[in-house]
């Protein structure tokens, strides 16, 4: 089975996490198949706090990939900005 989840980087305190696409029984940080973005927690001033390619991960759940419970706010977050950004334009 196959899950979309994030994978912690960054330092101690400062948490940086990469939004993967991995086989359920690999380890947190460990092996993943894909990667198909970022989240930064901590992101100030001009940072991007969240970038997701949102086209691959359809493609994932369509195939049976299981978000967990905060990647799919993630996606939800990701969504909301790109219609924001979409309309203002």
């Amino acid at each position: 089975m196959v899950t979309i989840r994030l994978s912690r980087g960054g330092s101690k305190k400062n948490p940086f996490y990469q939004i993967v696409v991995a086989d359920i029984r690999a380890k947190r940080d460990g092996r993943y198949i894909e990667r198909l973005g970022f989240f930064n927690p901590l992101a100030k001033g001009g940072e991007v706090e969240l970038r997701v390619d949102r086209e691959r991960a359809q493609h994932w759940i369509e195939r049976g990939a299981q978000p967990t419970d905060r990647v799919k706010q993630l996606l939800k977050q990701a969504a909301r900005e790109e219609s924001a950004t979409a309309v203002a334009a």
